[in-house]
């Protein structure tokens, strides 16, 4: 659903990328952006769909995956506000190779393949950041395969915790995570059964590491699970 970008900040002013935009680029990219709503688990594009867009979200979560075998779901990024998506396919002029839903509510701004595409080749500074960019997204990329074909059930566990406070933080409290995930999609990033991660979490509050609040997750003992995501 659109919605008007009157109240919302310019995208210039929320990601360093926008900032490279002479006036005039800024004064187009203001006239051509859209604003849209999403709703809860609402897909924003499908792997396989053409590359249409280039987008920023304003507010909310989305998750990045692909599906794998008897549809079942592994999730390759969490994105926060201000991430950009969708970018590789539309640079590349191809299909986008996985898939983008909403986690909850969540706004972004659209902008159309065409234009990002023109800004890259018309500004040299902007092309810079956005294959820093895609630089960047590639070393992550890399360091979660690693993660979740060489690590045990508990390393990964652990691991997709620790990521998530890094993305996400702490709540005001200091030390529940700043990110209500449902149990499957918990699961779905560290490439394991739901059951195995609600078995894991368990043990983990058990031995003092987490504590459990439904959805809620304390993390009483951040240096542990850096060590488990260490040994693996």
């Amino acid at each position: 659903m659109k919605q008007p970008k009157d109240s919302i900040l310019p995208m210039w002013e929320l990601n360093p990328l926008w900032a490279t935009l002479t006036e005039n680029e800024r004064e187009f990219v203001a006239q051509n952006v859209e604003v849209v709503h999403y709703g809860k688990n609402e897909i924003i594009h499908h792997d396989g769909d053409e590359s249409e867009y280039v987008w920023m979200m304003l507010q909310g979560t989305v998750r990045i995956y692909k599906e794998g075998i008897g549809q079942r779901q592994q999730i390759i990024r969490l994105l926060k506000p201000y991430d950009i998506f969708g970018y590789r396919a539309c640079i590349a002029n191809e299909p986008y190779n996985s898939s983008a839903s909403v986690v909850d509510s969540t706004t972004v701004y659209r902008l159309q393949r065409a234009h990002f595409v023109d800004l890259m080749r018309n500004n040299g500074a902007f092309c810079y950041e956005v294959t820093m960019m895609m630089a960047k997204d590639l070393a992550i990329s890399e360091i979660q395969t690693v993660n979740l074909t060489q690590k045990h059930i508990r390393g990964r566990l652990a691991e997709s915790l620790l990521l998530l406070l890094k993305n996400y933080g702490y709540e005001e409290d200091g030390m529940t995570l700043a990110m209500l995930l449902p149990r499957e999609d918990l699961a779905n990033m560290s490439n394991m059964t739901t059951s195995n991660a609600i078995r894991t979490l368990s043990q983990f509050a058990q031995e003092g590491i987490i504590a459990l609040s439904g959805k809620r997750i304390q993390i009483h003992d951040e240096k542990e699970l850096e060590h488990i995501s260490r040994l693996g």
